[in-house]
């Protein structure tokens, strides 16, 4: 009786993985299924993407759509601002928060506790959008990247998480580096910093992503045309047929051989792309072992 049991187990427990890789996999489907039809639409030409035939493979593939972006428009400099507000915020970001989390996770820290607790107010409440635009031109940050950057240079969600795989950390690797003469700052960035890297690469993902996406912050705090990021960009031709041909100074003779939608699928694509190059360099470390063998005996 006790075997049949087991072997009854056996048999749910396979069914069960069955259906869960199943499942799975229908969402992936449907997630991956819209970026194709993107992709396809953005290589197509205007007969096939009006006659609605494109699906999840160019038909009569061109690249007018995107030697119209990238040559009768904006998408090249909003690219580079784009990676310039990534870069940036994501540098700060992520340097504030492991300072503060390292400083945090440390016993001695004086308080700790109510600085943590203050940081988590701030995930509950906050002071309302206005104040906040008050504050950036009190500042003197209006129309600058420091807009965006300063308000996320510590994100408690980040901090909490960082913070407490920072104490998780067996307290005989931090003993024994002090014990080998090891100061604070060399304890952080040779043995602290080293064993972190996959929550690391996973908040500097988060972080990545955010900054990339931004797209009510820069409406709100930048003003110069010139400044303004891809997200916007992509959002301004998405808008309407009359926004689209002003941004890229389309004319309507140039309609002949490529469909708007075109045009707006490779914005689309080229906003995406970047997000999707970095995603698997950055995947290998969740679920990389660092702490395996940290520790003998």
């Amino acid at each position: 009786m006790k075997g049949s049991g087991s072997v009854r187990e056996t048999y749910a427990g396979k069914w069960f993985n069955v259906i869960v890789h199943l499942i799975l996999l229908l969402a992936a489907i449907s997630c991956l299924i819209p970026l194709i039809n993107i992709i396809a639409v953005s290589f197509s030409d205007s007969a096939a993407i009006d006659s609605g035939f494109v699906w999840l493979w160019p038909i009569h593939f061109n690249l007018e759509a995107y030697k119209t972006l990238f040559l009768g428009s904006r998408v090249i400099p909003s690219f580079l601002n784009s990676l310039q507000i990534t870069l940036g915020g994501t540098f700060l970001s992520l340097l504030c928060t492991t300072l503060a989390s390292y400083a945090l996770s440390r016993k001695y820290c004086y308080g700790r506790k109510f600085i943590t607790l203050a940081m988590v107010f701030t995930m509950m409440f906050s002071g309302g959008l206005i104040p906040f635009f008050l504050l950036m031109k009190s500042l003197g940050l209006i129309n600058t990247y420091w807009s965006l950057w300063l308000p996320g240079l510590v994100g408690a969600y980040n901090l909490l998480i960082m913070r407490t795989h920072f104490e998780g950390i067996p307290v005989e690797i931090e003993e024994s580096a002090r014990i080998d003469g090891c100061g604070e700052w060399r304890l952080l960035v040779q043995i602290v910093l080293p064993l972190s890297m996959p929550v690391i690469a996973t908040i500097c993902l988060f972080l990545a992503v955010g900054y990339w996406n931004s797209f009510l912050n820069v409406l709100i705090f930048i003003n110069d045309a010139e400044k303004m990021n891809l997200t916007v960009f992509v959002q301004q031709m998405v808008q309407s047929q009359s926004m689209l041909m002003q941004t890229i100074a389309l004319q309507p003779e140039d309609l002949n051989n490529m469909s708007p939608e075109a045009v707006k699928a490779g914005g689309i694509v080229i906003m995406t792309l970047p997000m999707l190059i970095v995603y698997p360099i950055l995947q290998k470390y969740f679920v990389k072992g660092v702490m395996l063998g940290a520790i003998k005996g």
